[in-house]
């Protein structure tokens, strides 16, 4: 809670003090070098100090108003997700003063009644434009970032609004570095860890007897990459998850397959490539070969964008550390 002293008459200065919930907070909240706190002074137009465990914000009372909430709201989400970035306090500060579009102004409609998916942070609002607004969107970002989830939501909302006539959900089978011949079971048994993450994600989004219904009459289809060659899909909405494990040639087929009234988005994660040494990745190449296209659009998610638990932030981050230090070491 916020408290004001007032120090005058009508349209004097006022003062509100902001407790700090946890004093460790108090650098992820005002930003590297104050970043964050500039942002803040300048967007209302007030003074902010700390002393003590507390924050006071000085200024005209509506600005110091705005400031005040945009502090809690902040300190709500460093308590959900452990950091803070400048597109959240960005987020924050427009959404207060009403500029553009909140994150949380277009939810996403799937099939579980009552239920919408929303993005939760700037980045993630930005997939869910892309999408919306491209017939082909890559998305690339490191694990947590809702790639795969946001994707699938968005592909559930065009088939129940009949804006596609089914769902093509694909990935590649090469994680494990064998070959699906020398799996046991019939072809659903060998693929089925493979397509795990995309058949969960469905399952938060469709009623299991509807879902079951559709896979039956092919109106959601959950394939191996391989298994897309010779296939023209026409008024689809096709992912393909794990694309930093297609090859050239596969990213190439499996682009080939849009047919009239499709919308493709490929997922993937540059940084965890479990293609043979020496062979390109296909999304690598696409990224470079098909930049600049009309209608094509790419999105690029960062750690910020993590929304599991506090910890894969860190984890993300230590490995990004230590990649730099033993590139860095390489190059000496």
């Amino acid at each position: 809670m916020w408290g004001v002293v007032c120090e005058g008459g009508a349209g004097s200065m006022i003062q509100a003090t902001v407790s700090l919930m946890d004093p460790e907070w108090l650098l992820p909240l005002f930003g590297a070098r104050d970043q964050h706190l500039r942002l803040l002074r300048e967007a209302f137009h007030v003074k902010i100090t700390h002393r003590d465990g507390q924050i006071r914000v000085a200024g005209a009372e509506g600005d110091v108003q705005q400031a005040t909430e945009a502090l809690e709201q902040l300190q709500a989400h460093l308590a959900r997700r452990g950091m803070l970035t400048v597109d959240d306090v960005r987020m924050v500060v427009d959404r207060l003063l009403g500029k553009g579009p909140a994150v949380r102004s277009s939810p996403i409609d799937v099939y579980q009644s009552g239920r919408h998916i929303e993005a939760r942070t700037v980045g993630q609002a930005r997939y869910v434009q892309a999408v919306r607004e491209h017939p082909l969107t890559f998305v690339v970002g490191p694990a947590g970032t809702g790639k795969t989830y946001l994707a699938v939501a968005l592909a559930v909302e065009a088939l129940k609004h009949r804006l596609v006539r089914k769902i093509v959900l694909v990935r590649p089978a090469v994680e494990a570095g064998e070959s699906l011949g020398f799996l046991p079971g019939d072809l659903y048994a060998k693929i089925g860890p493979y397509l795990r993450p995309l058949l969960d994600a469905l399952r938060d989004m469709i009623d299991y007897e509807l879902m079951k219904r559709f896979m039956e009459q092919d109106v959601i289809e959950v394939i191996p990459l391989a298994y897309m060659r010779g296939r023209t899909l026409n008024e689809a909405f096709i992912i393909l998850d794990e694309a930093q494990n297609a090859t050239v040639s596969q990213m190439k087929m499996f682009l080939t397959r849009m047919g009239n009234e499709a919308k493709i988005v490929v997922c993937g994660d540059i940084t965890q490539i479990d293609l043979r040494e020496g062979t390109r990745s296909g999304l690598v190449d696409a990224l470079h070969r098909l930049r600049g296209i009309e209608g094509i659009c790419q999105v690029y998610l960062d750690r910020g964008d993590i929304v599991r638990h506090r910890l894969v932030q860190q984890i993300v981050q230590a490995y990004e550390q230590g990649a730099d230090a033993a590139h860095k070491a390489h190059r000496r």
